[in-house]
């Protein structure tokens, strides 16, 4: 995995040329904000000598940078396909797709509103403690954390065991929903301790757009799209694209359980 994108076949000469594998992020390639195994990595590799591959992530690409790459090796050569924040910044082959902005859609007023309320509200939800960065502004979306994203890890594993009993992010979620009904913006609850905001639609089945237009750059069509994820349920950042009729869904309990399946899938 850690050498040049052209040590793999071109995309129209895969095995299995109309056949990609999208994946999640945090729990599904790699532990949540941590980074991917060799294993793992070793096995991506493999399975791009047969089909294209990509990830599907709502961070920013500097954190998947962080998780899937290393300092001396970018992730955009180590995926066909790279889609942050759902793909509104998109790579193909290392090189940069069509972006789209949060705030340029949203306009300033309602964001500063919408910023103000989630400031307001977590300054009156009471969690075991607080730290720093609860808004993080990202070029498509936005993501909130009531605990601060600046939390380390074990901090970050006692918030989502604290959430599970307490719902803190489903009833922020459900508060921001009765407040802004008109701002046509979705909620999506993932990772450990944030949820992300961003315009209805702009989900992580944007990404699919970009495969769509593959078949104009290289006659590629993408008949069979696999998707592996772990916030697959209704609410979670992955459901929309596990559901979505182009995709073939796989719903992971975290990175073994991904390569268990690319094992059995690909024999690989």
């Amino acid at each position: 995995m850690a050498q040049a994108a052209s040590i793999y076949p071109p995309l129209q000469d895969r095995p299995l040329k109309g056949t990609i594998c999208l994946f999640d992020v945090d729990e599904t390639l790699a532990p949540a904000r941590r980074s991917a195994s060799p294993q793992m990595l070793q096995a991506l590799s493999s399975l791009r000598h047969k089909c294209a591959i990509g990830f599907v992530g709502g961070s920013d690409l500097i954190k998947q940078q962080e998780q899937l790459g290393t300092p001396a090796i970018n992730v955009t050569t180590l995926f066909d396909f790279c889609f942050s924040e759902n793909g509104l910044t998109a790579f193909r082959l290392g090189e940069p797709l069509a972006s789209a902005s949060f705030i340029g859609w949203l306009g300033e007023e309602k964001y500063k509103q919408l910023v103000n309320f989630c400031l307001r509200y977590i300054s009156e939800t009471d969690c075991p403690i607080k730290r720093g960065t609860f808004v993080e502004f990202r070029n498509g979306m936005i993501n909130i954390s009531p605990i601060g994203r600046n939390a380390t890890i074990a901090e970050r594993n006692d918030f989502n065991a604290y959430d599970k009993i307490h719902n803190i992010r489903t009833k922020f979620v459900a508060a921001l929903k009765e407040k802004f009904p008109d701002f046509g913006l979705t909620y999506s609850i993932g990772g450990q301790i944030s949820f992300d905001v961003f315009p209805t639609g702009w989900d992580k089945t944007y990404c699919l757009q970009h495969l769509k237009s593959e078949k104009e750059i290289s006659g590629v069509d993408y008949q069979t799209i696999h998707f592996f994820g772990d916030k697959t349920y209704k609410g979670g950042n992955d459901y929309e694209i596990f559901v979505d009729e182009r995709t073939v869904g796989h719903s992971v309990e975290g990175p073994e359980d991904t390569l268990k399946k690319l094992k059995e899938m690909f024999d690989l």
